[in-house]
């Protein structure tokens, strides 16, 4: 079994820390875990919430990143979680994804819906999933988009107030100038 090399990023959120890896968390896609039950069927990101104080854990690419209370001594996290991949990383199958019934495929969405999902992986994506994070568009509906954030930005500060704005901001001048976007 060959080292795990990891380089420990931190987030905008100071509850929240990047784990890069030399190697695939995910192939494709991206996934969230809120609870221990979401992760039963990925033994590493369940292994992950069984260090105390661990919230939520978020793969990307070859990212993890995972947020936890904040009341928890950043430290010691991350040297459990760097002990969990070192361990668990062997029998993590990248290729695994997170089947997730919610999800429509982007051809079965309205052209409204389309048209947000494009705007947000061209200008707001690129910059949260660089922070460790992501967003959900749940739902459109009379000038209202629902969204939910995930990993990092999920119980980040700035995601209720600057970035909320920016998105609503972008959304406004490219999609459609009443829109209002709604965190859940």
């Amino acid at each position: 079994m060959t080292e795990v090399l990891i380089r420990v990023q931190a987030t905008p959120n100071p509850a929240a820390w990047k784990f890069v890896l030399d190697r695939p968390v995910l192939v494709e896609g991206k996934a969230t875990y809120s609870t221990v039950q979401e992760a039963e069927h990925n033994n590493l990101a369940n292994s992950l919430f069984h260090i105390a104080g661990v919230r939520q854990v978020h793969f990307f690419q070859n990212v993890i990143t995972v947020t936890h209370q904040f009341d928890v001594e950043s430290e010691d996290i991350q040297k459990q979680v760097c002990a969990v991949i070192q361990t668990r990383m062997a029998v993590h199958n990248p290729n695994q994804t997170v089947h997730d019934e919610k999800k429509l495929a982007r051809q079965n969405l309205s052209p409204e819906l389309q048209q947000i999902e494009e705007i947000l992986d061209r200008t707001i994506r690129p910059g949260l999933q660089g922070d460790g994070g992501d967003i959900e568009v749940i739902k459109y509906d009379e000038n209202k988009v629902y969204v939910v954030y995930q990993g990092a930005c999920g119980t980040c500060p700035s995601s209720t107030t600057g970035t909320l704005m920016a998105i609503e901001g972008i959304l406004r001048d490219e999609f459609n100038p009443e829109v209002e976007v709604i965190p859940l």
